[in-house]
C-alpha cells in the first residue's frame, strides 16, 4: 500500500504526469531580461527635454507589434545630436527615409535616428552633443506632430532609448523659488 501511495503522490507532483493528465502544454519560458543599459547619454537627440509623443512599447515576440523606440517632438530642420560618443555605423536612406545609426563607444549599443538627413558619413567619429543631421519631414510615422524616432539596440535586441539618459537629464530639474515682491 505504501509504494502505491508514493507512486500516486509522485504522479500528482510531476510536471510530466500533470501535462499528460490535463493535456496542456507547459508555460512558455519568460523572455530573457533586457541587458542593463549604462546611462552614457549626455544630451537629448533633439531639443532640451522634448515632449515624448510615443513611448517605448517592447514587443512580446521578435516580430510582434510594439514600438521599438521613442518618438520625440521635432520640427523638420531641427538639429539632431549624437546622444553619446561613438562611430557612425550607417548614414543613408531606408525605404525612402533618412536613417542614421551610431555605435556607442565602449558598449555593444547603437542608437538610431529617423527620419534624418545626415551631416556625417559611415565611419565618422562623433562626440556627445555633436550635430549629426537635421530632422526630415515624414508624414507617415508620427500622426500628431513632426517627430524624430530614436531607437536603441544591443545586438538585435531593442531597448528603451530613454534608459541611456542619466536621471538628471530625464527630470525637469529642481524647483526654484521666485522672490516675493511687496
Amino acid at each position: 500500500m505504501f509504494p502505491v501511495l508514493l507512486l500516486a503522490l509522485a504522479a500528482l507532483l510531476s510536471p510530466a504526469f500533470a501535462r499528460a493528465d490535463t493535456g496542456t502544454a507547459p508555460p512558455a519560458p519568460a523572455p530573457a531580461p533586457a541587458p542593463p543599459v549604462p546611462a552614457v547619454g549626455r544630451v537629448w537627440p533633439v531639443g532640451v527635454r522634448p515632449p515624448v509623443l510615443r513611448g517605448w512599447e517592447p514587443p512580446a515576440t521578435v516580430y510582434g507589434p510594439g514600438h521599438r523606440g521613442v518618438d520625440l517632438s521635432a520640427a523638420p530642420g531641427s538639429p539632431v545630436r549624437a546622444v553619446a560618443a561613438g562611430r557612425v555605423s550607417f548614414a543613408g536612406r531606408v525605404a525612402g527615409r533618412g536613417v542614421l545609426a551610431v555605435a556607442l563607444t565602449g558598449t555593444d549599443l547603437r542608437t538610431t535616428y529617423e527620419p534624418v538627413t545626415a551631416s556625417v558619413r559611415k565611419g565618422d567619429e562623433v562626440a556627445a552633443g555633436e550635430v549629426v543631421g537635421v530632422a526630415e519631414r515624414a508624414d507617415s510615422h508620427c500622426e500628431t506632430a513632426p517627430c524624430v524616432h530614436w531607437g536603441l539596440l544591443s545586438g538585435e535586441t531593442y531597448l528603451d532609448p530613454l534608459s541611456l539618459l542619466p536621471p538628471w537629464l530625464l527630470s525637469r530639474g529642481p524647483s526654484r523659488l521666485l522672490p516675493v515682491h511687496g
